[in-house]
């Protein structure tokens, strides 16, 4: 697959959870509750993610394989996404979408981009430069362009 299908692959991925964003913190609304509209969505993406994991899914792990994950990744990952997610529900209706997404991917960026430089969680690392600086200056812009009213 090629680097700019790759990207484009990203950048869809990056509308869905926009989507999602948006549609899931009216569910929060709705159930007047945030925590409860990440419970709801969580249930149903275990039946999409189980669904689509039949579908696709070739060869499944050995025993080894599964004792050798370490005991924290079982569960770090999901504790995060939930607080992660249950905060999105919980500020766009009180920010607006467009607010929270672009504080939101700022916090990502600039997590990202500290996590890359000291290579943390096993990833390559990037250290971090005068581009990459000014990466994060114009995102910072950014936010305040669109958020200047």
């Amino acid at each position: 697959m090629n680097h700019i299908t790759i990207m484009l692959f990203a950048m869809t991925g990056g509308v869905l959870l926009s989507v999602q964003g948006g549609l899931n913190s009216q569910l929060g609304v709705l159930l007047k509750n945030p925590l409860l509209a990440t419970l709801v969505v969580y249930l149903f993406s275990t039946f999409f993610a189980l669904l689509f994991v039949l579908l696709s899914v070739r060869s499944v792990p050995s025993i080894q394989q599964v004792k050798d994950i370490p005991m924290y990744l079982w569960f770090t990952g999901a504790l995060f996404s939930v607080i992660g997610i249950s905060l999105y529900y919980y500020t766009i209706p009180k920010l607006g979408i467009s607010t929270m997404i672009t504080i939101g991917l700022f916090g990502q960026m600039l997590f990202s981009v500290v996590a890359g430089h000291f290579g943390w969680f096993g990833l390559p690392q990037e250290p971090v430069d005068f581009k990459r600086v000014l990466g994060v200056s114009s995102m910072i812009l950014g936010i305040f362009l669109i958020n200047n009213k």
